[in-house]
């Protein structure tokens, strides 16, 4: 559970500081609120506070489902966990292909055009934020693997 907490948490906050106050394009409601127009569609963003809860609680659960799968996985096949670096780095790229080319399209979220500057944005947050944390943390945890 801290894996998910500590991952999730890295990734919420640098969206918030890079599209909330670098970027200025959205707001930390905003933010979350677009999490939630995943499940409730454009809708999310007349939700308010609500809505941005929810939106936080999907995103945890995102975490969670994510860093499931990479401690299953790891756990099954050591040499994740021996080379946590550049699995961390394969993951975070993994998890962002499979949010922004099956997942988010799935959705209800409205359609948005992927540009090369958002792709890099969210690719660096996802290996950076997601990946290697979840990498490093599960080899912390359940140690390296080495035979």
């Amino acid at each position: 559970m801290r894996i998910v907490l500590v991952a999730g948490t890295l990734d919420i906050v640098t969206a918030i500081i890079v599209f909330g106050v670098l970027r200025g394009t959205a707001t930390p409601v905003q933010i979350l609120q677009s999490v939630a127009s995943g499940v409730l569609g454009p809708a999310a963003y007349q939700g308010g506070a609500s809505s941005a809860l929810l939106g936080l609680g999907l995103h945890y659960l995102i975490a969670l489902i994510w860093t499931t799968l990479f401690v299953t996985a790891a756990r099954a096949w050591p040499v994740l966990r021996r080379h946590w670096a550049r699995s961390g780095v394969l993951y975070g790229a993994a998890v962002w292909a499979l949010m922004n080319l099956v997942v988010v399209p799935l959705s209800q979220v409205p359609p948005r055009p992927l540009t090369p500057v958002g792709i890099a944005l969210n690719l660096g947050i996802l290996v950076l934020m997601i990946g290697l944390p979840i990498a490093y943390l599960t080899r912390r945890f359940y140690g390296a693997g080495n035979q």
